[in-house]
């Protein structure tokens, strides 16, 4: 989103929303786009105070729940970046406009993004096992351009595995994931939140 609708990761908003037609999931919602207001910003010392109690073991966990989107801290995490085939990298500029024309949030920006030419996923596990998850993160390939802007292609992806498999594990890491309305038992990751664990002591109040 572009103007006075746009909004960062830590925001705080509100908006207007309704029932999705189509879309049963418990999360899914109708948002009106021209609602949406910031009304502030959550302090970096909040963000693990909020979000740990809502970290779940696994997706599975989160479907016996009923949840269609979950956050979970994954364990012996593996960035992995593979390049594309001509096909693949077509196959997703048809996706992203698709995308766009589906949702109106952040349509011009999906839009105009050009695939990357490296599709990015993390092997992981959890607590229902070991996965092997593609990044559907469009804002990964985002960061892969914007680095690429200020320096080569491989020194671009070699700070991307920097980032992924060294920082954000050491620092403290955890996925968004959320599943498909048609395929409820499938699983995608959705988003990479670097966010520190939060202590024990400060949960029990």
């Amino acid at each position: 989103m572009k103007g006075e609708h746009s909004f960062g990761r830590w925001d705080w908003v509100s908006f207007r929303h309704g029932v999705p037609k189509s879309d049963r999931r418990a999360e899914s919602c109708h948002v009106h786009e021209e609602s949406i207001a910031i009304t502030g910003k959550l302090p970096d010392r909040d963000r693990s105070s909020l979000l740990e109690p809502l970290i779940l073991g696994s997706g599975v966990e989160a479907a016996s729940l009923g949840h269609s989107l979950a956050l979970i801290r994954p364990r012996n995490t593996r960035f992995v970046a593979r390049r594309k085939t001509t096909a693949d990298i077509e196959k997703d500029r048809a996706a992203y406009a698709r995308a766009a024309r589906q949702i109106g949030m952040f349509d011009e920006e999906l839009a105009a993004l050009d695939p990357s030419p490296f599709e990015f996923s993390f092997c992981f596990e959890d607590a229902s096992g070991k996965h092997d998850y593609r990044n559907g993160d469009w804002e990964a390939h985002a960061m892969f351009w914007n680095a690429c802007k200020r320096t080569s292609e491989a020194e671009a992806l070699r700070w991307m595995d920097g980032v992924f498999n060294d920082e954000y594990p050491r620092k403290g890491m955890v996925f968004a994931i959320g599943n498909q309305a048609k395929r409820p038992q499938t699983w995608q990751l959705l988003g990479v939140i670097r966010l520190d664990e939060a202590r024990q002591s400060a949960l029990a109040f």
